[in-house]
């Protein structure tokens, strides 16, 4: 077997590749209508489709992992993103550029199986700092990815950023390929395509709603009708699921206390990370003379809120050793505490570029021990059998959390705007507001925190403490 390190290595690297896909496109995203000769509605769904993809892919793939080999799945979603990044490469037109970005939202589920693969592969004292530091990468790449993006969106062709994450997958791709050992631990039974099929039409009708409803309207048919068929779909697919002998995902693991809440702090531990991402890029970006802006080019604004992911990136292998010493529930405590003091100190001080630096600084350290200990709770909960498909649901429910941010907050700063000159410019009500949603998610995520078990009879016996 290859060292222990350089397979936590390839690991991250690959969990890099799949964050940087949804920074990939940001620094031309407004220019998307002019650039594809489409309206911006038809353009919206270049992010869109990759949402949908990434929120319905994860927890498919990590049941596909559990029973067929996480290596395995892993290859595979990393070849679909190649093929995504090349059929995006060459179309000039918006259909195969949304194909592309859909493709490219499939390798997501590269994270949670990494993470199971970490279990499988690592000495016991090695995993949670493993652990860690691939969590971090969730941050960590659209932190750094943004700034790459800006800078050849800045100087090439923006054909050039697909070719570049075609280029990045083929790596990985070839380092998991000789580096990551097969994984031996299998579940096995049949795959669940019935119940695969419920969870993805139930899932895409509601993040269809959310992240259109703004543009639909929250009160339209279209999106009320999509909620209410998506979450009829659900409730149906977990019905079926309690009574199949052979479930997509076992409910009733899902169901143990600290799993049930680590999953709900994770969707709210997400909605306050993008919570960030929507707020504070637009500040910086504003003119000036709006009165609330920073006027910073793209490039400018993402090296302001860059210093988080490097936080993220440095706090890891320190992460680890806090878990093994004060256990992961403190860990997700302490991040849920960073994040309500980034967004109080906000509220309070957002009018020069430093404090928004400072900010991103706390953001930095709240995501990355809150993301650091999600994935320790969960496999201190569940059964080694169990471990990818766990972690793919702990990976749709931060999705969930940062799909609500993007809709909610984003909705936020469209209704309080006012005219300035030939665009809607959010008012500083409009980000005190974000903030404020920013610091109720973080201290939900907080109760959450605290009321998740330190010891829980439910734990499986063979995990490791």
């Amino acid at each position: 077997m290859p060292p222990q390190g350089l397979i936590v290595a390839v690991l991250a690297v690959a969990g890099l590749c799949s964050s940087f896909m949804f920074s990939l496109v940001v620094p031309i995203q407004a220019r998307l209508p002019e650039l594809l000769n489409a309206s911006r509605d038809d353009t919206a769904w270049v992010v869109t489709a990759t949402l949908l993809a990434a929120a319905v892919t994860t927890p498919i793939a990590g049941r596909l992992g559990d029973m067929y080999g996480k290596r395995r799945i892993v290859l595979v979603l990393l070849a679909v993103m190649v093929i995504g990044s090349v059929i995006a490469a060459l179309s000039p037109g918006i259909i195969g550029i949304i194909v592309g970005r859909a493709l490219q939202g499939a390798v997501v589920g590269v994270v949670p199986l990494g993470i199971s693969i970490l279990r499988d592969v690592l000495h016991g004292n090695r995993i949670d700092s493993a652990i860690a530091l691939i969590s971090a990468t969730l941050g960590v790449g659209g932190a750094l990815g943004l700034p790459i993006s800006a800078v050849v969106a800045d100087r090439a062709d923006w054909h050039v950023l697909f070719w570049i994450s075609a280029a990045m997958g083929t790596v990985v791709f070839v380092l998991v390929l000789l580096i990551v050992p097969v994984s031996v631990l299998r579940t096995g039974g049949r795959f669940d395509y019935l119940g695969a099929a419920g969870l993805a039409a139930g899932l895409l009708a509601v993040l269809l709603a959310v992240s259109r409803g703004s543009l639909w309207g929250w009160t339209s048919p279209l999106t009320l009708g999509l909620i209410a068929a998506g979450l009829v779909v659900l409730v149906v697919w977990g019905w079926y699921q309690l009574r199949t002998r052979e479930p997509l995902l076992d409910l009733r693991v899902a169901a143990r206390r600290p799993v049930l809440l680590t999953n709900l702090a994770s969707v709210a531990m997400g909605f306050a990370l993008f919570s960030s991402q929507v707020s504070y890029p637009q500040m910086l970006e504003l003119p000036l003379a709006t009165g609330v802006g920073f006027g910073l080019s793209l490039l400018a604004a993402s090296f302001v809120v860059m210093p988080s992911g490097l936080v993220m990136m440095v706090l890891s292998p320190l992460s680890g050793r806090m878990a093994r010493a004060v256990g992961p529930r403190v860990l997700l405590v302490a991040g849920s505490v960073s994040l309500v003091l980034a967004y109080g100190f906000s509220l309070f001080w957002a009018t020069e570029v430093w404090q928004l630096v400072v900010a991103n600084i706390l953001i930095g350290f709240g995501i990355g021990f809150g993301y650091a200990a999600m994935p320790m709770l969960i496999m201190r909960s569940v059964p080694p059998s169990e471990t990818g498909a766990s972690n793919g649901l702990n990976a749709l429910s931060r999705s969930l959390g940062t799909s609500l941010a993007g809709a909610i907050v984003g909705a936020v700063l469209a209704a309080l705007s006012q005219p300035f000159g030939d665009i809607q410019a959010p008012t500083a009500a409009a980000f005190q507001a974000s903030f404020a949603l920013g610091i109720g998610a973080a201290v939900v995520a907080l109760v959450l925190a605290l009321l998740i078990p330190t010891r829980s009879a439910e734990q499986h016996p063979s995990l490791p403490r």
